[in-house]
């Protein structure tokens, strides 16, 4: 009977959603996995899971077991870690973030980080939507905007500064916005990752509505169409710097600019930190602190 290893199997299916993901994952093929959670629910007399021909679902038992068994299961692994004399942080260290942040201001240092920490191995998850952390088995995320999802702590790493910016090329055309109001007259172009078809875009003493007919779930997207002149946009000022100080795009209705925006380092509030994250999140926190528009220092 290996307890430890029907524990292992029932926390990934809750993560994955998966026995057939789970027995690629463990290499120890779908039947062995079920026969793993069947056991485990006839040593605890519980039933764990709700299952149909679509999907798994964890009991209100087996989520309560989950809480539990996850926490057990990252303890285990640290004593195993200490035991064997690996103090230094050490392991696979998956990381989620969006693209554009990645390729501007992570990728860039991750040699250093790497030098610093040769025991740590990355696998960056890029994407513009957010991903379940858990489901996923990723150890952190790093977000922007306010935490919502109570099944999640946050740890603040940095500030993001947001401008409202154009190209030359449209303001030419179409001239400035002088109040919020006046962006019902513009085109906007609108980050469909956290808005639809309307938008909310943040004033310091409002918030304004806004449409356009451009929609992207890319910011990287969003700063190429703002450089075709294609409309305004609210966006990172440390996505438009360069442009900033070329001219190529102005910012505007700086006089009406809303909060700074938190960045966040994300992680599953049940789970055990392992000791590559916390180290990775230290190091990020010291490289947002020197970067403008990632610290509250204006660039625009």
């Amino acid at each position: 009977m290996d307890k430890l290893l029907w524990m292992k199997c029932f926390v990934r299916v809750v993560e994955t959603g998966s026995f057939s993901a789970v027995a690629r994952e463990m290499n120890i093929g779908q039947p062995n996995v079920s026969r793993h959670i069947a056991s485990l629910e006839k040593e605890l007399d519980t039933r764990l899971f709700y299952r149909s021909t679509r999907q798994v679902v964890p009991t209100q038992e087996g989520q309560h077991y989950y809480a539990q068994a996850r926490q057990a299961l990252d303890l285990i692994a640290q004593a195993e870690s200490e035991a064997r004399g690996q103090h230094k942080p050490h392991g696979l260290l998956r990381l989620a973030c969006s693209p554009a942040l990645a390729a501007e201001k992570i990728v860039g240092v991750l040699p250093d980080f790497m030098a610093r920490y040769p025991d740590v191995d990355l696998d960056l998850r890029l994407s513009d939507s957010y991903i379940d952390l858990v489901a996923e088995g990723v150890d952190i995320a790093i977000r922007a905007g306010v935490l919502k999802d109570s099944a999640l702590r946050a740890r603040r790493i940095g500030s993001s500064e947001r401008v409202f910016v154009a190209s030359a090329g449209y303001l030419e055309r179409h001239g400035a916005p002088g109040a919020p109001a006046d962006l019902l007259q513009h085109q906007c172009i609108l980050y469909t990752a956290i808005s639809g078809a309307v938008a909310d875009w943040p004033f310091k003493d409002e918030q304004m509505q806004v449409t356009g007919r451009v929609r992207m779930n890319s910011l990287e997207g969003i700063r190429a169409a703002v450089l075709a002149d294609m409309g305004i946009a609210y966006l990172p000022s440390w996505m438009v710097a360069e442009q900033l100080r070329s001219g190529a795009v102005r910012a505007l209705l700086k006089d009406h600019a809303g909060p700074l925006t938190p960045i966040n380092a994300v992680y599953a509030a049940d789970r055990l930190l392992p000791q590559r994250a916390v180290v990775f999140i230290d190091y990020m926190e010291a490289v947002f602190a020197a970067a403008p528009g990632l610290n509250g220092v204006t660039i625009a």
